[in-house]
């Protein structure tokens, strides 16, 4: 077993990179512009903001790994060379890529390289061959542990090691959305409504129900009430200790177009299972009580993938998220009060009682939780409830901002 696991987190904000520190993430990965493969499902960066997002993560002791993973055409290789130029100039830890395009490029003018999933790796000749760019590679979805396993002790055996003299390192996925696509390549997307998955564009037909319709006839069948093409998330939890196990070194979560609360939740329950499986604490009662923090977030429920050798996925049950906790948006942060760490609400939707869990979210403040409210102060007398319109005062144990935005955190059931 290694003795350091990276856990990368998936940014897709300045509310998601902080959440990623908050949850203990060691990298974390982000698009910038058109050119990565969430241009379309996710809130990407500009270029200017690549100097901000690198001093934060230096800061906080953090890599920071730059998607620039999308096939490239001819008309697009200025703006990479721009991008790639601006990832170098900025001290970007390194690009993710899959095109040699960008990777021939990377690799002229001294930037670092990670294989994207998208390269599909599936055996120990692939990583010989991309050593000789790359430092870190993603081993195709499709893969057992199993398989995996012999490419690590290849790599170690054979001594395959990158441009900078290292071993090559070994990515795998352990959590977040998993598609019909062979390592995240599909065509169905273009193929039914013009907007290529390729590109970053999926509009995930694949993720409807279907009804088949007889030929020449007048009957419509659904097709066993399921969504045929829609996998549950990917959840490797109950396997992590066999992960690790396994060589790898680097444990990648999806989502980097899901909100802050899922990255910091999600980061911070690996970060627990990984010091819980060097610490000898990893059990079932643990295993139990992290998934059931998991399932509050946005998920389809919950698969182990491919990695055990099963040959059949298990689809969704319904469209969208199947998180157990909805937040609802009660307003936003007007003071704080550094000295009392108190903060001054403006209530401009639904109401807050005692004794709800309350968030806080925002740029520099990341996710702030509450889970109990204790005490809420209305003009400076308490009171049970704040409700619409009122301004009311309550204590945290962190900092919030000005701006941040209030909500409270209730069970699914709860909300209907």
């Amino acid at each position: 077993m290694q003795n350091k696991i990276e856990i990368m987190s998936p940014v897709g904000s300045y509310e998601s990179l902080m959440a990623a520190i908050q949850g203990g993430a060691g990298s974390i990965y982000f698009g910038v512009g058109k050119l990565n493969m969430r241009s379309k499902s996710s809130k990407n960066f500009d270029i200017e903001d690549l100097a901000k997002i690198t001093a934060i993560c230096r800061e906080h002791n953090v890599l920071s790994y730059l998607a620039l993973n999308t096939i490239i055409y001819d008309h697009e290789m200025e703006d990479m060379r721009a991008l790639v130029d601006a990832a170098k100039e900025n001290n970007i830890s390194a690009i993710i890529a899959t095109d040699m395009s960008v990777i021939q490029y990377a690799r002229q003018v001294g930037v670092e390289i990670h294989m994207s999933t998208q390269t599909n790796i599936t055996n120990v000749e692939d990583v010989r061959f991309y050593s000789q760019w790359a430092d870190v590679m993603v081993t195709a979805r499709e893969l057992s542990l199993d398989q995996v396993a012999y490419i690590t002790e290849q790599i170690e055996k054979q001594q395959i090691r990158g441009p900078h003299g290292d071993l090559i390192r070994i990515e795998i996925f352990v959590h977040g959305a998993l598609c019909m696509a062979i390592s995240g390549k599909c065509y169905l997307s273009l193929h039914t409504l013009n907007s290529s998955a390729n590109r970053g564009a999926c509009l995930q037909p694949c993720r409807r129900s279907y009804e088949v319709t007889e030929k020449g006839g007048e009957f419509a069948y659904e097709v066993d009430n399921e969504y045929i093409m829609s996998p549950k998330d990917l959840n490797t939890l109950d396997l992590l200790d066999k992960i690790l196990k396994a060589g790898v070194s680097v444990l990648k979560i999806e989502g980097r177009g899901r909100s802050a609360d899922y990255v910091k939740t999600v980061t911070q329950v690996y970060h627990e299972a990984v010091e819980a499986c060097f610490a000898g604490d990893f059990s079932k009662d643990k295993i139990a009580q992290w998934n059931k923090r998991l399932q509050t977030v946005y998920n389809r429920g919950f698969w182990e993938g491919y990695y055990l050798g099963r040959k059949m996925g298990e689809w969704t049950e319904r469209y969208g998220s199947q998180a157990t906790q909805k937040k609802i948006y009660i307003g936003k942060v007007i003071n704080f009060f550094t000295k009392l760490k108190v903060a001054e609400i403006k209530v401009e939707t639904h109401d807050l009682s005692v004794g709800e869990h309350m968030r806080i979210m925002g740029e520099t403040t990341g996710v702030y939780d509450d889970e109990h409210v204790k005490e809420i102060r209305v003009d400076l007398q308490k009171v049970e409830k704040a409700v619409k319109g009122e301004t009311f005062s309550v204590k945290t144990t962190e900092l919030v901002r000005r701006g941040d935005k209030v909500y409270k955190v209730v069970s699914v059931e709860e909300a209907f």
